[in-house]
């Protein structure tokens, strides 16, 4: 099959090119880079040319009030042009929970991002992933200082990127769900107990103070980030990914 993957040069689009290709398919990448502009609409045209799947791994530029005009836009116009080349298969990376938190705008403007593609003409799977190891490191920047890093319970259960991109290569590959697969990862952890296990293996001696109004899943509460029954829970653990 010919997969154009939109987003293909970043962290999961790279590594979902690269499955993809090793199995046979012709995945190619779009972007910024290669002259991709899902919002003017530049290269879009010829990106979908011969496409059977489209794959949407592009991410707003920010987390703030921006992202759902984002995500409207280049849905919008990702949907029009994929419709207009014949591509018969759609695919968006998605937040695991992101309907069970509505005072984040991000996560409300994800959720506005599947309902765009549920509601459009093409058969649909989302991919929807828990929050990543990679970026761990960023939301302990988020609320630190010299000395302190302040982080609040909440509950999470972080995957490998590279977990997360054999997910979506397999559902890119396969007959459009119409509906949602959750991938997670084995373990679930309360944010500050990760940050703890992070500053030690880092060899960094600040000190994780439990504050559950810092940061921005401070925002989420109970088990709303974490996978519930029939999702798929990837091998990879955070000690293990933490020692390579």
């Amino acid at each position: 099959m010919k997969i154009a993957v939109i987003g293909g040069t970043g962290l999961i689009g790279s590594q979902v090119v690269k499955i993809l290709n090793t199995r046979g398919h012709e995945a190619i990448p779009h972007s910024p880079s290669t002259g991709l502009d899902l919002l003017s609409r530049k290269g879009l045209p010829e990106a979908l040319a011969g496409a059977d799947v489209v794959v949407n791994l592009t991410n707003s530029p920010t987390f703030d009030e921006a992202s759902p005009a984002f995500f409207q836009t280049s849905m919008d116009n990702l949907l029009t042009d994929a419709a207009a080349a014949g591509v018969g298969h759609a695919v968006v990376l998605s937040i695991v929970g992101a309907d069970q938190v509505p005072d984040l705008v991000y996560y409300r403007a994800k959720v506005l991002q599947e309902n765009i593609l549920k509601a459009g003409p093409i058969p649909y799977s989302i991919v929807r992933a828990t929050q990543f190891f990679e970026f761990v490191d960023a939301a302990l920047s988020w609320t630190a200082d010299e000395s302190t890093v302040r982080l609040p319970t909440t509950l999470v259960q972080p995957i490998a990127a590279a977990d997360v991109a054999h997910a979506v290569a397999d559902v890119s590959a396969g007959a459009p769900l119409r509906g949602t697969r959750n991938v997670a990862g084995p373990e679930v952890f309360a944010l500050d107990e990760l940050g703890r296990i992070t500053l030690a293996a880092r060899g960094d001696d600040r000190t994780v103070v439990t504050d559950n109004s810092a940061g921005m899943f401070a925002a989420a509460s109970g088990d709303a980030l974490i996978a519930k029954d029939g999702a798929a829970i990837a091998k990879t653990t955070y000690r293990e990914w933490l020692a390579r």
